[in-house]
């Protein structure tokens, strides 16, 4: 199990990507927008760096929805490796069967 400051860290992050996107996207598109004026570019790339480092999607990290484990995470699933381990021995996902010998 993670520590609970981690994910709520992640789940901070997550509201504040969300909250910003449209911002970002709008000064992203005025800063690499050729047909408008250096300045206005510049101020633009000014005012992008001004926004809060926890509001860039890059910041974002996936963690298993079941344990907050920040490694081994499968993507389709949302959950780490482990935690599906466990669910597959205990047959809770359809058509998955845990081998062994």
């Amino acid at each position: 199990m993670a520590k609970k400051s981690m994910i709520a860290r992640e789940t901070k992050r997550q509201k504040m990507v969300e909250k910003f996107a449209a911002k970002r996207a709008a000064l992203k598109e005025t800063a690499n927008d050729e047909s408008k004026p250096m300045e206005e570019r510049f101020k633009a790339r000014l005012a992008l760096a001004k926004l809060p480092r926890n509001s860039s999607p890059t910041r974002l990290h996936n963690r298993c929805q079941l344990t907050g484990r920040p490694h081994a995470y499968h993507r389709k699933l949302k959950i780490s490796r482990i935690a599906l381990r466990d669910l597959g021995s205990d047959g809770q996902i359809p058509g998955l069967v845990k081998s062994s010998w």
